[in-house]
């Protein structure tokens, strides 16, 4: 309190005020978990769509639904909670699973669970295919880019801010998620990488990202961008490995242990942050008023 009370004081103090933040620092505890909710996500999704046998577009209807109204919850937040943050992180995860299986795949064998001629209620899917499905969904996520240039607010998370701001932010993440989703379901179905080997691939180019951190010419707003969608394929790939039968090389432990076994250890990381957070206090972030920074994008990290 007393941080909060001290930036009241003194919020008009050299031309600018403090707000309170509502996303997360970007640590390594933040890539953690945003790995582990996506893995999350896609053992999830295939929990209720494959596993239960809901199909693609019940399932997407359903999680879509769960993301519009963890969303809510989010938005209506006046303070980083990290329940609020990691929960919507995973409706995401979980819908863009289902978004992007209902947008490549169809009702063939190829895509159904071993002795299934049929999944739910509706059409299986569209059918598209990865490539058709991504370039959609890459065409989505640059028009959200553009929009959000053309608003001028920043595309740094330690930044954002503002309603319209964060609006932005989440619905890129959940075209991100989408995206990411259909490039990992590619590296494991087409690529002939099989899961280990794609998730490899993912970790090797994330761990190339890593080291461009430290090129100074290489934006760092972008490096985040790009290892915010490549951590979904990881996730994807990862969460196939440990579900798939052995017999396609996967763990076959299952969609529903898997998806327990995620799932406490996401609650446990974010319970610890929500402790941590508590600890430190209100994290407050000074916005400036008609400055450049407040108009261009800023660097992250």
């Amino acid at each position: 309190m007393k941080n909060a009370e001290d930036a009241n004081k003194t919020q008009f103090t050299h031309g600018g005020r403090y707000v309170m933040k509502k996303l997360p620092e970007v640590t390594l505890a933040f890539w953690i978990m945003k790995i582990a909710a996506t893995t999350l996500g896609e053992t999830a999704g295939d929990l209720f769509a494959q596993t239960l046998k809901l199909g693609y577009l019940l399932t997407t209807i359903a999680l879509f639904g769960m993301f519009v109204v963890t969303l809510l919850v989010q938005l209506r937040s006046r303070r980083y909670n990290p329940f609020f943050y990691w929960t919507v992180i995973l409706s995401t995860s979980m819908a863009g699973t289902t978004m992007s299986d209902f947008m490549n795949r169809d009702a063939t064998a190829k895509y159904l669970p071993a002795g299934a001629d049929a999944l739910g209620w509706g059409p299986q899917g569209l059918g598209l295919g990865y490539p058709t499905g991504a370039a959609i969904l890459v065409a989505l996520l640059i028009a959200i880019f553009v929009a959000w240039r053309y608003t001028g607010l920043t595309f740094a998370i330690r930044d954002i801010d503002t309603f319209r701001g964060e609006a932005l932010f989440w619905a890129a993440i959940l075209v991100s998620n989408t995206l990411g989703t259909s490039m990992g379901d590619f590296l494991s179905d087409s690529s002939g990488l099989g899961y280990g080997g794609s998730a490899l691939l993912v970790t090797g180019t994330l761990v190339a990202l890593l080291a461009l951190k430290y090129v100074p010419p290489v934006p760092n707003v972008a490096l985040f961008w790009a290892a915010f969608v490549l951590t979904r394929p990881l996730g994807a790939t990862a969460g196939d490995l440990l579900t798939k039968p052995t017999a396609k090389g996967g763990l076959d432990l299952g969609t529903l242990g898997s998806s327990a076994v995620l799932l406490t250890v996401l609650f446990a990381l974010m319970s610890y942050a929500h402790v941590k957070d508590r600890k430190h206090g209100p994290r407050l972030h000074e916005r400036r008023s008609g400055t450049v920074s407040d108009r261009l994008p800023a660097a992250e990290g």
